[in-house]
């Protein structure tokens, strides 16, 4: 029987299926894609938060969505999206590698076209995700904003996972465990 665990993020109740990771680590696990409602409300909590930037980016794939609706809300007309493989037309973009997630649990690689990274080069960028939890990932998105020329101006998220909440350095909507 599979169980979940429930969350309200502001105001937006639902409930996150419990995975086992191959570490033997649970988490309430978030996904957006598929859910339309779930995606525009956070993406719209994600705006506020993000309120004051020149331009955002996200690394694929979960975090697309939710920057697309923050973008079209603050009226931006482009974002920044960082791959994790490099695709064709980013032959002359920037790359950086980091550490692992908690998903993951190995070694990663972030890709940036030069379109995108023109985009960041001398703005006040800030870095949206679905869920932080160890700051891996984070490291590997603020590294290549630092690389593009940019200045992180904010990070922000819909979920803190475990002791990410405490981190003063980010913005999230709510707060969830390891479980």
């Amino acid at each position: 029987m599979q169980e979940y665990f429930d969350v309200d993020i502001k105001g937006y109740k639902t409930s996150l299926p419990v995975l086992t990771l191959p570490s033997g680590i649970k988490i309430a696990f978030f996904n957006l894609h598929g859910n339309p409602p779930l995606t525009e409300h956070c993406g719209k909590e994600i705006a506020k938060l993000a309120k004051g930037a020149d331009v955002l980016i996200t690394a694929e794939s979960k975090g697309l969505q939710l920057t697309h609706v923050a973008a079209r809300e603050l009226g931006m007309p482009y974002y920044a999206v960082a791959r994790k493989s490099k695709k064709l037309y980013m032959q002359d973009g920037i790359s950086v590698s980091y550490g692992s997630s908690i998903t993951t649990g190995k070694a990663q690689e972030l890709f940036l076209s030069k379109h995108d990274t023109d985009l960041l080069k001398g703005k006040k960028v800030c870095i949206v995700d679905d869920v932080i939890s160890t700051g891996e990932s984070l490291k590997g998105l603020e590294a290549l904003v630092k690389m593009a020329g940019g200045y992180v101006f904010k990070k922000v998220f819909v979920l803190a996972e475990g002791d990410a909440k405490d981190r003063e350095d980010v913005l999230y909507i709510a707060a969830i465990p390891l479980l």
